[in-house]
């Protein structure tokens, strides 16, 4: 049989000596909001901690014995909520064979039971239940009816702890200029990957922001880093050297030899925010659109650069509802012509 460990400390808990700086502020007649900003940490938790750690004492919150007493509300084994109510096993177990999500049974409860906690619960409660078997509730067999599908759940990964990936430096997004976030000036470009059935087939795609002019790159091999720097510098050669300012990239290793893309082009790179696609929105936008000619799940390896010279045209000489009316071709060109004649690379 299964046991439950007992819980262990971590930076999500309290620790006593942030409950004595609660306790020294709140004793100096100090606001929520400004105990938790001293502490670092919401003002929800420290609120949480006096109302449930100070109500019963006349002397006011007293650190000890609230630490104490959240040990000992945090000891294991103990009973979770679903597995302690059958009502709510019953009612989850059911959404779940349904095909409801996490969320949606949440949602569901919320909306119908919100003055009832005992007919309540949160997503993550839904989760835990599911995945760690000592936790108890539900059978994991009820994972099947999960978007995913999976037996296991995948660890999450914090955005703000994840190591650099590439040996030179990068430029992060919030490096750029105002001149590229308001599309003023051109020669500003955004570029991503799109992947194929088994993520092992892509084509590249590059926007240029003001005239949402779109370049599509041959990667008929694999989608390494070698793979996609030479056919991004290929196909940036081709574009007038004065429209060739920067590329706003996401984090993949993909872009592993970004600095021999600058060298080669011309081109500052810079990287958006992990986990963060709006930052390109126009080159999102632009790969929804290409899933009309390169539809997901299928092998992109088999379209040749004549197949994606054909569907570059198609798409920048449709009409624009942003260009007001005019085409992403029409706009490029005027801009080309209206800055220095600087001819492409002859390379």
């Amino acid at each position: 049989m299964l046991t439950k460990r007992p819980a262990t400390s971590s930076g999500r808990y309290l620790s006593l000596f942030e409950r004595q700086r609660i306790a020294s502020w709140h004793d100096r007649g100090a606001s929520i909001r400004e105990i938790a900003r001293h502490v670092g940490r919401s003002p929800s938790t420290v609120s949480r901690e006096l109302r449930r750690n100070a109500r019963d004492w006349d002397e006011g919150y007293e650190p000890v014995m609230a630490h104490l007493r959240a040990s000992e509300r945090a000891k294991r084994p103990k009973v979770g909520k679903i597995e302690s109510s059958r009502w709510l096993t019953r009612e989850i177990q059911g959404k779940l064979a349904q095909h409801w999500s996490p969320e949606q049974i949440h949602l569901h409860l919320h909306r119908l039971h919100s003055g009832d906690p005992a007919r309540t619960v949160c997503v993550e409660t839904i989760y835990q239940a599911l995945y760690r078997p000592t936790e108890g509730g539900l059978s994991r067999s009820l994972t099947r009816k999960l978007r995913t599908g999976r037996s296991l759940r995948r660890r999450q990964r914090r955005i703000d702890r994840r190591s650099p990936r590439f040996a030179a430096a990068m430029r992060t997004i919030h490096q750029r200029g105002q001149e590229v976030l308001d599309r003023q000036k051109p020669g500003h470009w955004e570029g991503d990957l799109i992947v194929g059935s088994r993520n092992q087939s892509a084509i590249g795609t590059l926007v240029e922001r003001t005239s949402r002019f779109t370049v599509l790159v041959h990667i008929p091999d694999d989608k390494t880093a070698g793979t996609v720097t030479a056919g991004i510098v290929q196909a940036m050669r081709q574009i007038p050297r004065p429209m060739r300012r920067s590329l706003t990239w996401d984090r993949g290793t993909e872009m592993a030899e970004h600095d021999a893309i600058t060298q080669a082009t011309g081109l500052l790179i810079y990287f958006c925010d992990p986990a963060s696609p709006w930052q390109r929105a126009t080159n999102e936008n632009t790969n929804g659109l290409l899933r009309q000619y390169f539809p997901k799940g299928t092998d992109l390896s088999i379209h040749s650069p004549a197949d994606l010279r054909r569907v570059q045209r198609e798409l920048n000489n449709r009409p624009r509802k942003s260009l007001n009316g005019r085409t992403p071709a029409e706009v490029f060109a005027a801009l080309a012509a209206d800055l220095t004649p600087d001819r492409c690379d002859d390379r």
